[in-house]
């Protein structure tokens, strides 16, 4: 039994507890503590840790993770809070995948914060409320790479949404801190949302990859 926990980061690609694509993976929603070591102890052999609850309730537990380890169960992580802990127990034998987590393995990200995101509640499907920083940030260094806005514009838009906490990290705060004209607000406002650069659920999609 494979075994996904995810939630935004694939808001709109599960129907019934199936991943679009996948339909040999059970997804079970953002995992919270207990989860993971309930799933192996109902005969999962291989789980995906996408996205985890962590303010409402208790985070999956380290322990847990090592736990399933333990017992042959081949867990990945990818993309939100999976990849913070495969960057954590990867030395235990949890397997990261994707960019995001390369980001936590290698030091270059730290903070928890740059993955967090505001989120509907499952009977709304997990729709996202706010951008997570990770996404935000690819995106402006997309459009700086695309010459779409300015290095300027791009250092001070990061430098703001950094700032901003996650519950109200989305590109209408964003634009309405910054120090850019009215009118360019309002332009690259409208080229963020139109070249969004993704990166939880690429990372996400990978990991779901790897499981099929």
């Amino acid at each position: 039994m494979k075994i996904v926990f995810a939630g935004p980061s694939l808001q709109g690609h599960v129907r019934d507890g199936r991943i679009d694509g996948a339909p040999s993976l059970i997804c079970c929603g953002p995992a919270r503590q207990g989860d993971i070591a309930r799933t192996v102890a109902e005969g999962a052999s291989v789980i995906g840790l996408i996205d985890g609850r962590f303010e409402d309730v208790a985070a999956p537990w380290h322990k847990e993770i090592l736990g399933a380890l333990a017992q042959g169960v081949a867990v990945y992580g990818a993309a939100s809070m999976g990849a913070l802990r495969a960057a954590e127990c990867a030395a235990y034998g949890m397997i990261g995948v994707g960019e995001i987590y390369a980001g936590y393995a290698s030091g270059e990200l730290v903070d928890d914060d740059a993955v967090a995101q505001l989120h509907a509640p499952a009977e709304l499907d997990y729709q996202p409320l706010t951008e997570a920083l990770v996404d935000i940030e690819a995106t402006l260094a997309a459009a700086r790479s695309a010459s779409e806005i300015g290095a300027d514009e791009e250092r001070e838009l990061v430098r703001i949404a950094r700032r901003l906490h996650f519950k109200e990290r989305t590109i209408e705060h964003m634009m309405a801190a910054s120090s850019v004209p009215a009118g360019r607000r309002e332009e690259i406002a409208a080229l963020l949302g139109a070249s969004r650069v993704d990166l939880k659920a690429r990372d996400a999609w990978a990991l779901v990859a790897r499981l099929r």
